[in-house]
């Protein structure tokens, strides 16, 4: 066997190199980095190709670098390699189709010793398609990478994939790239063989990474006050209504739940809240102005929870928030107020820092995120609670009252980011 070294840039350039030089024949051995990027220098790779010197090309004679008037050929290799790959990743899944019926080839029979030969066998022939398919998803991620920005600390290629999916989600730049340092220097060497065991191990280090604040039963004659800021139109109203309901009928324990309504602006929120209040027999007070405050959560005192449903507002109306907070700051009674900043899941990381950062006068002690099931993407509420440090203590994955509220996560917010959003698993 004749051992060729073609470089490039990238992977995926290299493995251009190769193809044009010696076609299709070589086998891929080493792939790795020979110069790190640098100022001013670009990243140099290297791949080391095994080949049959029976099966080099006659027209083969020695490398030469490719000229920059050769980007229309190597584009038109690029999609001829991308094909192949296509096409072998098809005839993997053939293979595994046709493995299959031989798991059952001598049920019914009584030749136990051939049964348990043949089932080496064809364990041993998944253990090489399995290898093959994870080669050729390395292979097509190399290609995805080449496109990709540029990082500061190259991300290997058995990793692409990964990276692409966080990537994709919405997570901000600067936190993935963080995620997959920390997960460079711990993932231990032999982890790294196949891409599930690297996504494991990343889901884990993501899960480490989320703070939650999880729900726990009331202590005898404590109570608990809650309050829910948030920008016009997130579901604060009919967020309120799935906590009343959770606390008051859903829990091991029945609790006595009030109501608080500040948001008088806006008469419909009020009779919205009000209609739920008569359904559930809640009380229920409005507050009109910042002294009121008190004197409503003195009239609630017999309840177990406060619910507070508070006007919208956009992050930038001033006034309106600085409403909310001298309610807060007029508060006379014994309770604290537990204050919960409510945000669409659907917009981009930028604009939930932009509304935390607004609220943030507020004193916000937890988050939480609706309309799960109206985006794909998810990186940003995982970059939001990273960022701020602030935990998530509930998700909203609908409109139905009380059934599509769930209690915040790390396992459900990480399979929503890597997977997407599945009711099933809420």
């Amino acid at each position: 066997m004749k051992i060729l070294t073609f470089t490039g840039k990238t992977p995926s350039e290299a493995l251009k190199k190769a193809k044009m030089e010696i076609g299709n024949e070589g086998m891929l051995i080493e792939t790795k980095e020979i110069q790190k990027k640098a100022l001013g220098r670009e990243a140099l790779y290297e791949i080391v190709i095994g080949i049959d010197e029976n099966e080099l090309p006659s027209t083969y004679k020695s490398r030469i670098p490719t000229p920059a008037s050769d980007k229309s050929l190597l584009q038109k290799e690029s999609k001829e390699i991308l094909f192949d790959i296509s096409n072998a990743a098809k005839q993997i899944s053939k293979i595994s189709d046709v493995t299959q019926p031989f798991e059952n080839k001598y049920d019914g029979y009584s030749q136990p010793a051939q049964k348990t030969v043949e089932s080496k066998e064809l364990k041993d022939i998944k253990t090489e398609i399995n290898k093959l398919t994870d080669k050729v998803k390395i292979i097509q991620n190399m290609f995805w990478d080449e496109k990709s920005p540029d990082i500061e600390s190259q991300i290997p290629s058995e990793f692409a994939e990964i990276y692409r999916l966080a990537s994709q989600s919405g997570m901000n730049r600067e936190h993935l790239d963080t995620l997959m340092q920390v997960t460079l220097e711990h993932m231990p060497l032999k982890m790294r063989e196949n891409s599930a065991t690297v996504k494991r191990y990343f889901q884990t280090i993501l899960r480490k990474m989320v703070p939650i604040r999880r729900e726990k039963p009331l202590s005898v004659g404590t109570k608990k006050v809650i309050m829910l800021v948030g920008p016009t139109g997130v579901g604060k109203t009919t967020s309120i209504a799935k906590l009343a309901a959770r606390y008051s009928y859903l829990l091991d324990k029945k609790y006595k739940v009030g109501l608080v309504v500040l948001d008088t602006y806006r008469i419909g929120a009020v009779e919205q809240l009000m209609q739920y209040a008569r359904m559930m027999k809640l009380g229920i007070e409005t507050v009109v102005d910042p002294p009121e405050f008190s004197t409503a959560l003195e009239s609630l005192k017999y309840c177990d929870y406060i619910l507070i449903d508070t006007m919208g507002s956009s992050p930038y109306d001033k006034d309106k928030i600085e409403k909310i907070y001298e309610c807060l700051n007029t508060n006379t009674t014994e309770y604290s107020v537990d204050v919960v900043l409510v945000m669409p899941s659907s917009i981009k990381y930028e604009d939930l820092k932009i509304t935390y950062e607004n609220f943030e006068t507020l004193g916000v002690d937890t988050l939480m995120f609706t309309k799960l099931d109206e985006t794909m993407s998810f990186g940003n509420i995982f970059s939001l609670s990273y960022e701020t440090k602030k935990p998530i203590s509930y998700f909203s994955v609908g409109q139905e009252v009380p059934e599509d509220l769930v209690c915040a996560s790390n396992d459900f917010l990480i399979e929503c980011l890597l997977h997407g959003f599945n009711r099933s698993k809420a």
